[in-house]
Parts: C-alpha cells; sequence; structure tokens
C-alpha cells in the first residue's frame, strides 16, 4: 500500500506541475502577443476597510445588458475607436465568428444582474486613493 501511496503523490505533483507551466505559458503568450485595449470604467467606492485601500472595477461594457438572454461563459466582442478604448459590439458563445478590427474579452455571467469581464479590481498602496479617483479607464 506505501508504495502506491508515494506513486499516487508523485502523479498528482508531476500533474499539478504541468497546469501551472502551462498557465504560465498561456499568459507569457498573451502578454507577448495580446493587444492592449482600454476599457471605460463606471463609478463605484474606492475604499474598503477589511482590504485597505483597492477600487472595484465596473466597465462601461458591461452595463445596461439583457443578461438572462446570454450565454453564462463566452466572450464580449469589441472594436477599438480611433483613441484604443474599446466599444461593445456583441456578446457571444463561440471564438468565431469574427470580424476584421474586432477583438475578444472573455466574460463570465454569475448572475443575471452582473458580468465580469477581466479584473473587478484593482489593488494600489495605502495613501494613493486620489490618484485613482479620476481613472477613466482600465486596461
Amino acid at each position: 500500500m506505501k508504495k502506491f501511496k508515494w506513486i499516487i503523490i508523485l502523479v498528482n505533483l508531476a500533474l499539478l506541475l504541468v497546469y501551472i507551466n502551462y498557465s504560465v505559458v498561456k499568459k507569457e503568450k498573451l502578454l507577448k502577443d495580446g493587444q492592449l485595449v482600454l476599457l471605460a470604467l463606471a463609478p463605484v467606492d474606492p475604499r474598503s476597510l477589511m482590504q485597505g485601500d483597492y477600487m472595484t472595477l465596473r466597465y462601461a461594457i458591461s452595463e445596461n445588458l439583457n443578461a438572462d438572454s446570454m450565454p453564462k461563459r463566452g466572450y464580449c466582442v469589441v472594436r477599438l475607436d480611433a483613441d484604443g478604448v474599446a466599444n461593445r459590439v456583441r456578446f457571444q458563445k463561440n471564438v468565431i465568428p469574427l470580424h476584421k478590427g474586432e477583438y475578444l474579452i472573455g466574460y463570465t455571467a454569475p448572475d443575471y444582474w452582473n458580468v465580469n469581464i477581466g479584473a473587478e479590481s484593482f489593488f494600489f498602496e495605502e495613501g494613493q486613493a486620489e490618484k485613482y479617483d479620476s481613472a477613466r479607464y482600465g486596461g
């Protein structure tokens, strides 16, 4: 039994290392080949007593939706304007179809009222809240 115990532990460790390395490679590829997209922010309260200074991010492209007719997971298709700011074109379940000049941003819809696009919070150094209070875009 001891022999199988160590084999199971080693197999699990190897699988975990493969998964972590795959995740790192995927993120590095996104940083290398990805396109910076600016998302207009909607106003929120930038302070949490438990976590310190941070800003909850709400994106303008995820507002005014009919989320009950959307899949729980999918892609927000955006088109960039001249300033590089994303404008929502549509939501779709699959990667394709995609037209020229359109970009995909993955989303999740945990309930009928919210659609999560990208990072939902941004932590910053204590005392720096004034610097971020007037932020208009997230990248």
